[in-house]
């Protein structure tokens, strides 16, 4: 059953109508006391509640509310609601264990996926799995690993990947979040739809709503013809926003608003358009410790994070390196003709020792410069100790301009040029030479007027 509070008779018959039309079952309160009342008296399954009881609008009353209710039921889902909606009120629900927030007048569709989402994930029950019983009831075939952390977390995937709640996908570069990402919309109702990848850190601020929302032609300058954004790709399936933690202020603010009112309107059009998708999200940042510095916006992390997974790094699983070693070998054995391609016992065991602070994609290209550069088809310790540098020395000295003859700006477009050239205009790589995201490259190539090929990476 379905409780809904609210002091309007007019939105709590709007709602029952609309709750009714999809099966559930409800009953109504139009304060505090018949609220609390409802709950000792029926077994409720969710409550939508709104903020306000009364001509203020501030929202206590309802926030009180909440606090009773997570007091005497914490594990009930509650949907705040309220035609006074502002960022700091959703906020502040979210602190006190309130899962979703939505604005009146509401969108059907995106209340009734909510509601249906919470009451999916309230349902679904944690299980101690082993691999092969998660292999038979999900498809993780890209996914390898035994350790029981990533047991548990391959559990949790399968357990919330046939909801729509929104997922933060949370490690160390190289951890494999894209591959969770998509193992989680294989195993989604939106399998057969579109799993739309996006790159935030490769997205320049000026270009963020072309590139994510679309434009038509003549919008702007170089606008020539419409272009279809990632939002209305990904429509009815999922989609990827990689690096979140890479976004600049101003477009974050842009990503909440879809987010929030899943709404938007393509550049150049005044025509709004609804969206339904999955969002999932990922970073190897620590975002909490970003929202302390003011870097990100608190509304944006609880809008992403109704369910977080946390990625442990390959040095946490050493017992499944082995076996990604071995996967590996499979492939590379088809794809150089080496069939015999095998690892001693002894390599394995010294591969367990490493640190691999690039985790799997670190251990994959260490195998793969193995495989290419020794004869024979067994691999031993030594021919993996040729190809490991844990941590390359710097074989250029670095000399520096006299004080006086460049100003630090100057120093830096240099260096930028440099860093561009040499890595053939690619963002990515030159980026990482520099030290800085590919979205703080984009920014300073823009301030500088510095040319650059979008295509390049």
């Amino acid at each position: 059953m379905i409780l809904i509070i609210d002091d309007d008779i007019a939105v709590r018959t709007s709602l029952q109508l609309l709750l009714h039309s999809e099966g559930y079952a409800t009953a109504e309160a139009a304060n505090e006391g018949e609220a609390l009342q409802q709950l000792q008296q029926h077994d409720v399954a969710l409550a939508i509640l709104d903020l306000n009881f009364s001509m203020e609008t501030s929202g206590k009353e309802g926030m009180q509310l909440l606090q009773q209710i997570k007091s005497g039921h914490p594990a009930l889902p509650v949907i705040l609601i309220t035609g006074w909606g502002t960022i700091d009120l959703a906020v502040q629900g979210m602190k006190l264990g309130a899962n979703d927030f939505i604005n009146k007048p509401w969108e059907n569709s995106h209340l009734l996926q909510s509601v249906q989402t919470l009451l999916d994930l309230k349902e679904k029950k944690t299980e101690q799995l082993g691999r092969r019983q998660l292999d038979s009831q999900y498809n993780f075939q890209h996914i390898i690993g035994e350790d029981p952390k990533m047991l548990a977390l391959l559990e949790t995937i399968g357990r919330v990947a046939d909801t729509d709640a929104s997922v933060l996908i949370m490690g160390e570069s190289g951890t494999g979040k894209e591959l969770i990402a998509e193992a989680i919309h294989q195993n989604s109702k939106r399998r057969g739809k579109p799993f739309v990848k996006v790159n935030l850190g490769g997205i320049s601020t000026s270009l963020f709503e072309s590139e994510m929302f679309g434009h038509v032609r003549g919008s702007f300058t170089d606008a020539r013809y419409d272009r279809t954004g990632r939002f209305e790709m990904a429509n009815k399936g999922t989609i990827f926003l990689d690096e979140i933690g890479d976004l600049d202020a101003s477009s974050q603010v842009k990503l909440l608003r879809v987010l929030q009112d899943r709404t938007y309107e393509v550049l150049g059009s005044s025509r709004t358009k609804t969206l339904d998708v999955r969002v999932v999200c990922a970073t190897n940042r620590n975002l909490e410790e970003m929202v302390a510095r003011g870097t990100f916006r608190e509304d944006l992390l609880y809008r992403i994070n109704l369910i977080t997974i946390k990625l442990p790094p390959l040095r946490e699983r050493p017992k499944d390196i082995p076996l990604l070693v071995n996967f590996f070998l499979a492939n590379l054995r088809d794809i150089y003709n080496r069939p015999d391609l095998a690892i001693t016992r002894e390599a394995a065991k010294w591969l367990q020792q490493l640190p691999l602070p690039g985790n799997i994609r670190q251990l994959k290209n260490l195998v793969e410069r193995t495989v290419l550069v020794s004869r024979g088809p067994l691999l031993d310790v030594a021919d993996f100790q040729n190809q490991y540098d844990p941590s390359p020395a710097k074989k250029e000295t670095v000399q520096l301009p006299g004080v006086g003859l460049l100003t630090l700006e100057e120093v830096e477009v240099e260096m930028i040029k440099r860093a561009m050239a040499f890595h053939k205009n690619k963002i990515a790589k030159a980026a990482v030479a520099l030290g800085l995201t590919r979205s703080a490259l984009y920014r300073r190539l823009e301030k500088y007027n510095l040319p650059y090929d979008e295509t390049a990476d």
